[in-house]
């Protein structure tokens, strides 16, 4: 079900506008995932634009999308949003991205998490992206390698790695690219499985398993991360390794993540909208990347499939889920 509501009142001074006061901006907030999930990444939106100044209902006011990680619905909801003639829309998922591109050229879009925008083709670089679109980059197609290395470590006779990728995704080709790169030099075979359901997403790591793959590597993904529990649940069923990008999916039961705080990244998308309604062009505004990347570890998982972590994996984590 689709819903437009807008969140909690926020209580806090309001900035001073010199260029249009009195008017209520209007802004487009899309997440692919569940309710639950929008409403939680709406949240430290929100608290971003409080600690900007901005008081909801007074100076702006917010229409929630969110799909259930249901791609069937990302047309209805991207038509819908560009129809209202929002001033701005914050947005997530590679799909939904390339569906705004297509709507609309005019209304300002900040993308939230994207390995690559580039590649992707939503900017012709991360310092002008040009066009209408701006935002937060992930960075995981140019950390990918550092998967391999991990695993490496943590299974150090590890030969054959499978990649779980959502194959609706525009940016995986270049990153599985960079992965095989990886692999290859480290004399380890690549197993690639695409997913994009919950019954792909189990026939996938039961194949990974069948062709004796030794760990996972899951590509960062909006739909992944709402499945979480599930991608969790069956690498333990199958004594699968894996290494996810979030600490989020560490701490539901990934075996290790290495990553950036995608969470931090919708409080960091309210510093563009915030520029662009003063007037800010979002092409001439650079994408921003990550400027920290850590490494978790969950013990827990490691323990339940049999796995010792070598000393050297501690000692190099951020944090041992325990």
């Amino acid at each position: 079900m689709l819903i437009a509501l807008g969140a909690s009142a926020l209580a806090a001074p309001l900035a001073s506008f010199a260029q249009q006061q009195g008017k209520v901006w209007r802004i487009g907030f899309f997440y692919l995932g569940s309710r639950e999930m929008a409403l939680d990444r709406l949240r430290i939106f929100l608290e971003g634009m409080r600690e900007l100044g901005y008081v909801e209902h007074k100076n702006f006011v917010v229409e929630l999308r969110f799909a259930d990680g249901k791609y069937e619905r990302l047309p209805g909801i991207s038509a819908e949003l560009v129809g209202m003639k929002v001033d701005v829309i914050v947005a997530n998922g590679s799909a939904m991205y390339r569906l705004l591109q297509q709507a609309t050229s005019t209304i300002p879009v900040v993308i939230t998490t994207s390995a690559d925008p580039v590649r992707e083709g939503f900017a012709a670089s991360l310092a002008r992206p040009g066009g209408n679109f701006t935002g937060l980059s992930t960075g995981n197609a140019e950390v990918a390698p550092k998967y391999i290395e991990l695993l490496k470590i943590a299974v150090p006779k590890i030969a054959r790695v499978g990649v779980l990728m959502n194959r609706t995704n525009a940016g995986y080709p270049g990153q599985l690219k960079i992965v095989r790169a990886a692999a290859e030099k480290a004399g380890i075979t690549v197993i690639a499985v695409g997913a994009h359901t919950p019954d792909e997403i189990e026939r996938g790591l039961k194949k990974l398993a069948q062709d004796r793959a030794e760990g996972v590597i899951v590509l960062a993904d909006t739909f992944f991360a709402q499945q979480t529990r599930q991608i969790a649940a069956l690498a333990l069923r199958h004594r699968l390794p894996t290494i996810v990008s979030t600490r989020e999916e560490a701490a539901a039961g990934g075996f290790m993540s290495y990553g950036g705080d995608t969470l931090e990244f919708f409080r960091r998308a309210a510093t563009y909208v915030d520029k662009i309604l003063k007037g800010a062009k979002p092409g001439e505004l650079p994408i921003e990347l990550p400027t920290k990347f850590a490494l978790v570890i969950n013990r827990r998982t490691a323990k339940a499939i049999g796995l010792a972590v070598p000393q050297e994996l501690l000692l190099r984590a951020d944090e041992v889920i325990e």
